[in-house]
């Protein structure tokens, strides 16, 4: 079952979900050249927004993007997953949250068919899963890692309006990763903190505008947490000399800008419950997916951090998988401030 492997370590520009935790690899350099020879795909893979590429040898597989693109709607999204279960899926994996109406609605209607939600939730139903992630495991490594890399006036923009869990998790994370990397340097550390221009997840110009405050008055790196919002953020920073955190995949490959990224891992999520489906173990529910399984953590072999290095990080991760360094994973919707206050970080929150 390894195989599986091949083919997510491809998943490189999706939404929210799509990273390469144990080798970075560039999706334009992947060939997408399968074909079913009776025409119908065991495995499908719906993805929101982005492009995507795959490289798979064995079981048949197809992707498939909802129409319209970015404006994309639930009727554009649920299409997309008819056409992958009548083309003969036995299994649907399904990327990213604003997927949720439509997949409820096409698991029902395919109850002979797997689906695998990736950043998602368990719906009650026998023919579906949701795999989400530990994000405040990697959102702390990069607040950490930047903050012993000399780093004192830092950024978090943030998608989802601050209630998106995930967006939350990393947020709270990368917090309390500067704040403990700021104790042991004994020194306190400054954070822009806003979900303002991201509810949608996208690039915009009011979004640049902000960032090029930020930037403008100080801010030496943000984190990009939203999506096509990298966008707007790496202007900003190109425009400011200025630097930026990735955030789910390895964004180094996009921008200059990007010292480091924040990882989750879809190839874990996927490969665990794609096992199930064809090795007959299958079961409904939710996946909860971390450092202890490989899911979560920072691309150190493309790192341009200077003082924090792969040996620091093996430690961290290390004592993350033992329990001896536990992270709160209580993530506050909005303000983070409410669950402070605290001793090395000042949180500026701009609404």
């Amino acid at each position: 079952m390894k195989k599986f492997l091949a083919l997510f370590l491809a998943l490189a520009l999706c939404l929210s979900a799509f990273s390469a935790l144990a080798e970075a690899v560039k999706p334009d350099d992947v060939e997408d050249n399968m074909t079913s020879a009776d025409g119908k795909y065991e495995i499908a893979f719906v993805t929101d927004v982005g492009d995507l590429k795959d490289k798979y040898n064995g079981m048949s597989y197809k992707y498939y993007k909802p129409a319209n693109d970015s404006a994309a709607t639930d009727d554009d999204r649920y299409d997309a997953m008819k056409a992958a279960a009548e083309a003969g899926a036995k299994a649907i994996v399904c990327a990213g949250f604003m997927q949720g109406t439509a997949l409820e609605k096409a698991a029902k209607e395919y109850p002979d068919v797997k689906f695998i939600f990736i950043d998602g939730w368990a719906m009650g139903l026998d023919n579906e899963v949701g795999v989400v992630y530990k994000e405040e495991q990697c959102g702390y490594l990069a607040g950490y890692a930047v903050v012993m890399d000399g780093f004192e006036k830092l950024g978090f923009s943030g998608g989802g309006g601050g209630t998106n869990p995930a967006c939350c998790r990393y947020g709270y994370g990368f917090i309390q990763g500067a704040n403990d990397a700021a104790k042991k340097l004994g020194k306190t550390v400054e954070i822009k903190f806003s979900w303002a221009y991201g509810a949608a997840f996208s690039a915009s110009a009011e979004l640049q505008t902000l960032i090029s405050g930020w930037y403008e008055t100080g801010t030496e790196i943000v984190f990009a947490c939203g999506g096509p919002m990298f966008d707007s953020i790496t202007a900003a920073a190109s425009a400011n000399d200025a630097f930026v955190i990735g955030v789910d995949s390895d964004q180094s490959f996009l921008s200059d800008t990007v010292l480091i990224s924040a990882l989750k891992g879809v190839q874990e999520g996927a490969y665990q419950t794609l096992t199930k489906v064809f090795d007959g173990t299958w079961e409904p529910g939710v996946i909860t997916l971390g450092a202890a399984e490989n899911a979560v953590g920072l691309p150190m072999e493309t790192s341009k951090l200077e003082s924090f290095t792969a040996a620091d990080y093996d430690a961290m991760m290390a004592d993350i998988v033992s329990g001896a360094l536990v992270i709160d994973n209580e993530a506050a919707e909005g303000d983070p401030n409410v669950k402070g206050p605290w001793d090395n970080v000042t949180v500026d929150y701009i609404q």
